[in-house]
């Protein structure tokens, strides 16, 4: 029984869990619910906690290497202080808050190349390793942050990627920010190389912040000209969407004597 307990410990014939979702499709603001059954494994096992938090990929710049670690974020403690015998299995409900400034994973169908965003639930055991089960989930984005993104591609902007930095712009709430990356053509082609775009989404609105020309990024000294504005969850129209973000090219432009 000691050498089982201590292989326990090390993740080997211990108590698993797993969950599963009820719908592996989200958007920001909302809720993802699910069922997680932990079954005991080979010893009586104490479960401290019962955790589940989402989880993104995210880019990591150090020095001048870049590397991607998982961070957890919006973690809920779902259950604990709970005695697992051999077998047993014991099942709970959880309803997950989606914060408003997750990474949008999916938009008009199609999957954003590099963007990882799960579902991970873990139990909290003394003395033991649980790598703990992850579920993908897709993220699509809000009315307004795809209504964004169809004015920028009416004025010419095209999709190049996306990622997810660690580390944080104005007015951001998680440890790490998304940037969309477009590429110009038509009459912004000569001014503006690329175009970075933020959203900072709260339970009243988005900023939109937007960097041209980016060498060193937001978190950087070296980072090219910035414009930020504020749109509503109703203000969805492209037509004026797209005049608004013609304006601010134009002015963060002029600041930089493009034109």
């Amino acid at each position: 029984m000691g050498m089982k307990r201590f292989m326990s410990r090390l993740g080997v014939g211990g108590a698993e869990v797993e969950t599963v979702l009820d719908r592996d499709q989200t958007w920001p603001g909302a809720v993802v619910t699910g069922t997680t059954t932990v079954t005991g494994g080979k010893v009586e096992q104490q479960i401290e906690k019962i955790l589940v938090a989402l989880e993104a990929t995210v880019e990591v710049e150090y020095d001048d290497s870049t590397y991607y670690e998982k961070v957890a974020f919006g973690t809920q403690e779902i259950g604990g202080n709970l005695l697992v015998h051999p077998g047993q299995q014991v099942s709970g409900r959880f309803e997950l808050p989606v914060p408003w400034q997750t990474p949008v994973t999916d938009v008009g169908g199609w999957h954003l190349k590099g963007m990882q965003v799960g579902v991970r639930t873990t139990l909290s055991i003394p003395g033991a390793l649980d790598p703990g089960d992850l579920d993908p989930i897709s993220v699509h984005p809000l009315p307004i942050q795809e209504a964004v993104l169809a004015a920028l591609g009416d004025l010419g902007f095209r999709f190049i990627s996306a990622d997810v930095e660690k580390g944080h712009v104005g007015g951001s709430n998680l440890p790490f920010y998304q940037e969309i990356e477009l590429k110009a053509s038509g009459e912004y082609a000569s001014r503006i190389n690329q175009l970075e775009v933020t959203y900072l989404v709260d339970d009243r609105g988005m900023d939109v912040v937007l960097e041209a020309d980016r060498r060193g990024g937001l978190l950087h000294s070296g980072g090219d000209a910035l414009s930020r504005f504020r749109v509503g969850f109703d203000d969805t129209d492209r037509g004026h969407l797209a005049r608004l973000l013609h304006e601010q090219l134009q002015a963060l432009g002029a600041r930089r004597g493009w034109f």
